[in-house]
């Protein structure tokens, strides 16, 4: 029996295909087509948004938009790699209509265009907003530790340079030490020529490496990213309110908005003034645990709050006054007279020191209204949510989710949310 055969490469056909018959109607490139097609490139930021009347002609920025835009969606992010993609690939061919810039003109667009590019991703959520697939009634927040190019030598070498500065500044300022004037020099160029002075130290997987942290508001209808940021930031503690703010405009400011989050973003003090800007708190507060005596010991729930004394009454009926403020856990320290503990029937239920301490942080009266709130079905909705998408940046955009530059980083962030 024979094989299936194709056609020979030299033949000649009669009517031959267009590059549209090539791009079915429910393509991606089609949709890229028509989303760059309605932007406004010169209120974006665009330059060279209209042609110039006079000299060479240039490329249209629409053009190289949407061969970047189509990059990120298919892992092509090098320059010369979308050049190459301009020769080969049928759909580029139909997206940029067969032109062929080079990969000088193609970093060179990107170079200029940090901001308007990140302001088209912005108008992409608008657009997603007006055709109904962002709601904007419920918004899931979420963190994730993305590595950096550096390696661990080169930010330890960093961190190192900066100590021996500042004790050659202090030392200078107390006149304990002549300073070599070369030897100063030459650590100040060291940490000018750093590619990447942002990156530092973060606990990713089971250990501490240089990344960053990427941050994203998620709508619930579809699970679009609404807004991002990355930060420096090694944990999500100070993250609630910038994100809820920035989701809260990137959906239209809304009068009232829902936002979820996990336990690292319990921050009574931004979920206060989240309450005062229309945007409700959905996050399980952090609670200190007492885990002396091997978790028999009376919890901080058995301790009734008076908010007239501003006092704390015991499970022995005995009361706790205000003792100090931490102002690092924003928090007030409550425990009874030393007498009282020493006497009491319940103290070894209760501490094992000479008296029992209890904190009650500032912000109580909002952690108890998340708390209320926070059910086990809104947590739900927070993990279907908000997950998947940075499973859907990191390997399936991304590809191999290191980074370098903290702008290049919001840029390729722009672009991939």
């Amino acid at each position: 029996m024979a094989y299936i055969e194709g056609e020979q490469r030299s033949q000649h056909t009669l009517f031959p295909m267009t590059l549209d018959e090539l791009i079915p109607q429910d393509h991606v490139c089609r949709v890229i087509e028509a989303f760059v097609g309605r932007l406004d490139m010169a209120k974006l930021g665009f330059v060279r948004s209209q042609p110039a009347e006079t000299g060479r002609p240039g490329y249209d920025p629409r053009d190289l938009l949407k061969l970047y835009v189509y990059g990120y969606l298919w892992q092509i992010r090098s320059s010369r790699r979308l050049e190459t993609e301009c020769t080969r690939n049928v759909e580029v061919m139909w997206l940029l209509g067969r032109l062929v810039p080079d990969y000088k003109s193609i970093a060179e667009f990107r170079r200029m265009h940090r901001e308007a590019l990140t302001e088209a991703g912005a108008e992409l959520v608008r657009f997603a907003r007006s055709v109904g697939l962002v709601r904007g009634e419920w918004v899931a927040i979420d963190g994730s530790k993305f590595q950096s190019v550096s390696s661990v030598d080169r930010v330890r070498e960093r961190e190192a340079l900066k100590r021996y500065l500042d004790q050659l500044e202090r030392a200078d300022e107390q006149n304990e030490v002549a300073i070599e004037e070369s030897a100063v020099a030459e650590a100040l160029q060291k940490l000018r020529s750093d590619p990447e002075p942002e990156a530092g130290f973060m606990k990713i997987g089971r250990q501490l490496t240089p990344g960053y942290n990427v941050q994203t508001a998620v709508d619930t209808e579809h699970a679009l990213i609404v807004a991002h940021k990355v930060t420096t930031d090694a944990n999500d503690q100070r993250m609630l309110l910038p994100m809820a703010e920035a989701a809260k405009q990137a959906v239209g400011s809304p009068a009232s908005l829902n936002v979820i989050a996990d336990g690292g973003y319990s921050n009574g003090e931004q979920s206060e003034n989240c309450e005062a800007k229309g945007i409700i708190p959905y996050v399980p507060p952090k609670r200190t645990v007492n885990n002396h005596g091997g978790g028999k010991l009376f919890d901080r729930t058995e301790f009734v709050y008076d908010e007239k004394s501003d006092t704390f009454r015991c499970p022995a009926g005995q009361t706790l006054w205000r003792k100090q403020f931490s102002k690092k856990d924003r928090a007030v320290m409550y425990t009874p007279r030393r007498k009282v503990c020493g006497s009491c029937a319940l103290k070894s239920r209760c501490t094992l020191g000479p008296r029992r301490y209890v904190s009650r942080n500032v912000h109580e009266d909002a952690l108890q209204r998340m708390q209320q709130r926070t059910t086990a079905e809104v947590m739900r909705l927070r993990g279907s949510t908000v997950e998947h998408p940075f499973a859907t940046i990191k390997y399936r955009i991304f590809g191999h989710p290191r980074f370098l530059i903290l702008d290049g980083i919001q840029l390729r962030s722009a672009l991939a949310c």
